[in-house]
């Protein structure tokens, strides 16, 4: 069997793999615990030590115990929420893997604490983990419904109207964008609202490369021109000229930047919004509050409207399926 035909038939070896890889994740976890080497073990990505791994041997054991189930009860109607449960889980553990594209920016910095690669692998072992288990998750629910493991689908061509990229959610994340990037070009012309310190914000010399700085100096700041990318994925995903890239990695930048920035954005506007009330101090006192929860929490705008888009471009570009005959008679996007 070669590896495309394996992944082609997900549903029928997806729970199986999510009881390996629970069992075998908390079997690590407990060999952490008990005998203290660095495995990279973590819990939200940054508490470390006996606790956290004893925690994740308990919490990746019972997950263990969850997939066995899904297994032996093919009928149980809230195995599905447990499992998407487990996928949160999984996420938590693995977090940091998600934002680790941004050691591709290595170049423009320097003086950065070395990469803990042994965490690294974690984590992206723990991604994995979520991706194992959500279509888990997936096949045992429309197992359940009496729908089509392999697409969920009874069987019948459906409307394009179902399946269109929702372009108002690509909108919603460029304009969640707007306020970051602009702030962001406006610190590097040398315009600085929200700011009160000293110095030059958005670049440290001790930190920026040579490279960073020139681009700094030119009125180029590298973050604001990652967000104008990431707009241009969020159109991408929604507007008939995207039909004309590869599929794939659209929908991998597509649900690594909403898994990675929703969650991450939420966090800093709420800590925003807090030290905004007075509530709490944040690390960052020389920017103002506001622009921590509306400049910076942006991103969980931007990332919860990348799902949508990623989700909605999924389906409109499914094939046929080949198990029960489902697909979309027409995939015309754009429209609201």
């Amino acid at each position: 069997m070669t590896p495309k035909t394996l992944l082609a038939t997900w549903p029928s070896w997806a729970g199986r793999a999510a009881f390996v890889w629970s069992l075998l994740y908390a079997t690590g976890a407990a060999l952490a615990a008990l005998t203290g080497p660095a495995f990279g073990y973590a819990l939200l990505g940054k508490g470390t030590g006996t606790g956290p791994e004893t925690g994740a041997a308990v919490l990746y054991g019972a997950a263990a115990v969850l997939a066995y189930a899904l297994l032996r009860r093919p009928g149980v109607r809230w195995l599905p929420a447990a499992a998407w449960a487990v996928v949160a889980l999984c996420l938590t553990s693995g977090f940091p893997a998600l934002l680790s594209p941004v050691h591709l920016l290595f170049f423009l910095s320097r003086n950065q604490d070395p990469v803990d690669w042994a965490a690294l692998v974690n984590q992206f072992l723990a991604v994995l983990g979520a991706v194992v288990w959500s279509r888990a998750a997936l096949a045992h629910r429309r197992r359940t419904l009496g729908t089509c493991p392999y697409c969920g689908g009874r069987g019948h061509r459906t409307g394009a109207t179902a399946a269109r990229p929702a372009t108002r959610a690509g909108l919603v994340a460029v304009a969640a964008l707007v306020p970051y990037a602009a702030l962001k070009t406006l610190w590097a012309l040398g315009v600085t609202p929200g700011y009160t310190g000293t110095g030059r914000p958005g670049v440290d010399p001790r930190y920026t490369s040579d490279l960073g700085i020139r681009l700094y100096d030119h009125g180029i700041d590298v973050t604001a021109v990652l967000a104008l990318l990431g707009m241009a994925l969020a159109l991408a995903l929604t507007r008939p000229w995207g039909r004309r890239l590869p599929r794939l990695p659209l929908l991998a930048l597509g649900w690594t930047g909403a898994g990675a920035l929703a969650p991450f954005g939420a966090f800093l506007a709420a800590l925003g919004l807090l030290a905004w009330t007075g509530a709490i101090t944040v690390g960052m006192a020389d920017h103002a509050p506001w622009v921590v929860a509306v400049a910076y929490g942006g991103f969980c705008g931007y990332g919860l409207a990348l799902a949508r888009a990623t989700r909605a471009y999924q389906r409109a570009t499914r094939r046929a399926c080949g198990r029960c005959g489902t697909a979309v008679t027409s995939a015309s996007t754009g429209g609201a």
